[in-house]
């Protein structure tokens, strides 16, 4: 009897650049949210969607998740198949590569509990993003978040979208605070859905420009360092923007909006 054909995989093959320790800030994140979630499941499934040309995001995301929920399970899914070849030695238990793209081809039975896309939809139009958003949360399990968003090379500057079956629920703006200029700096890195959105009279450039200003204003903690002047600006922004975690906003050289605050008009 002739084997069934696999389904095409869905989406485009990235450009595949990844560096070691990339997205630490990601995975900090990461495991800080979602880890009493992974504790609690039956079955801790992750994926790692887009890794790259080399395994070291999913590896790494193995080894941060599993300090905080040890039964984490990770799946690195590539829609390049020579890039899946070359991670399979990397294998091991808790960790295994497949051939896909949005489909996310795991078992029905086993859906994630998390999926990461890092680095994935840069590359596509604007217009491509909530079909994809859709097609990814429509593969979690209940409970389950999307992770999606965008870093620099080195991982020193990164901003994410998270999302739930229900759609994007918060961003995260977080930088490495030496050699910051100011929080406009993370502009760059906005994920695909908001980075053609950082003009006049969008959400997302008023909150940029209203974190310059907060910026500004607190120059007066800067010589008791990057992370005091940090924490001065983030503590004045709360006073006009829906931060999560109140006038903290997150750990230091973080910051979580809510979605709802920065989404495009018209969206």
């Amino acid at each position: 009897m002739p084997t069934r054909p696999h389904p095409r995989p869905e989406g485009a093959v990235t450009r595949g650049t990844t560096h070691r320790n990339r997205l630490r800030r990601m995975d900090r994140w990461i495991a800080a949210s979602l880890g009493r979630a992974l504790r609690c499941a039956d079955d801790p499934a992750v994926v790692d969607l887009g890794y790259g040309a080399a395994p070291w995001t999913a590896v790494e995301l193995l080894t941060r998740l599993r300090a905080v929920a040890p039964r984490t399970e990770v799946t690195g899914v590539e829609i390049d198949p020579a890039r899946v070849a070359a991670a399979l030695p990397y294998e091991r238990p808790g960790l295994c590569f497949l051939h896909g793209g949005f489909e996310v081809p795991l078992p029905d039975r086993r859906r994630p509990l998390l999926i990461r896309a890092a680095n994935v939809l840069r590359q596509y139009d604007e217009e491509d993003v909530p079909a994809a958003w859709a097609r990814l949360t429509s593969r979690l399990a209940p409970g389950g978040l999307l992770v999606e968003g965008t870093c620099d090379e080195i991982g020193r500057r990164h901003v994410w979208v998270a999302l739930g079956q229900e759609g994007p629920r918060t961003v995260t703006f977080a930088a490495r605070l030496g050699g910051l200029g100011r929080p406009s700096d993370l502009a760059e890195r906005l994920p695909k859905a908001l980075i053609h959105r950082n003009v006049p009279g969008e959400p997302v450039h008023a909150f940029l420009r209203d974190f310059d200003r907060a910026w500004a204003s607190a120059a007066t903690y800067a010589p008791l360092g990057a992370r005091q002047r940090w924490n001065a600006a983030v503590r004045q922004l709360a006073g006009d923007w829906p931060l999560v975690g109140g006038p903290r906003g997150g750990r230091p050289g973080e910051v979580t909006v809510r979605w709802e605050a920065l989404a495009p008009r018209g969206r």
